[in-house]
């Protein structure tokens, strides 16, 4: 059995791996529903932030950082052309009319930034409960979410098909920029 750090050093790359797919869905129009068995209507799209490296072999590491409401992501693009993996992405998901923000972080699976939809004002002290408990089932939906398509990654990335599909799929996206 591993211990915790050589595994850690082992797998450290997947969670990098996995935001960058999850780019690849967002950008190639792939229906989040349909893949995490979803009977809500769940859609992504990339905020306002985006974080790429690129580890050199000298053990030095090129870092692009895009930001802004409408930034562009040629340098992003580019960056995944030289072999970069996205590390840190902002993401708006909606499910059904709800909107969730957040900043997830591929190497610690860290969600920073959470922003659920919002709640019914508070009217009276009675209603307290009501609203920590609404805030608790949004949290719960969004960790729902990602988990689940985390877990229909993982089970793409170790079937027999990722090395004949998956991975040329995303191949052929980083090609056509």
């Amino acid at each position: 059995m591993l211990d915790i750090a050589t595994a850690y050093n082992k797998y450290k790359f997947l969670g990098n791996d996995y935001l960058t797919w999850i780019w690849f869905l967002i950008e190639n129009n792939h229906n989040i529903s349909s893949i995490i068995n979803s009977k809500d209507i769940v859609t992504f799209e990339v905020g306002n932030s985006i974080v790429l490296e690129n580890r050199l072999g000298d053990k030095s590491k090129e870092k692009i950082t895009i930001k802004g409401d409408k930034a562009g992501l040629e340098e992003g693009t580019t960056a995944l052309k030289k072999g970069a993996f996205v590390t840190n992405i902002n993401l708006i998901c909606k499910i059904n009319k709800d909107e969730y923000k957040f900043t997830i972080k591929g190497e610690s699976f860290n969600i920073t930034g959470l922003k659920t939809p919002k709640t019914e004002i508070l009217k009276n002290k009675n209603e307290i409960e009501g609203l920590v408990l609404e805030k608790v089932f949004f949290t719960f939906q969004i960790f729902k979410v990602i988990d689940t398509l985390f877990l229909k990654y993982i089970e793409q990335r170790t079937s027999d098909e990722w090395n004949h599909k998956g991975l040329q799929d995303i191949k052929n996206w980083i090609e056509s920029f």
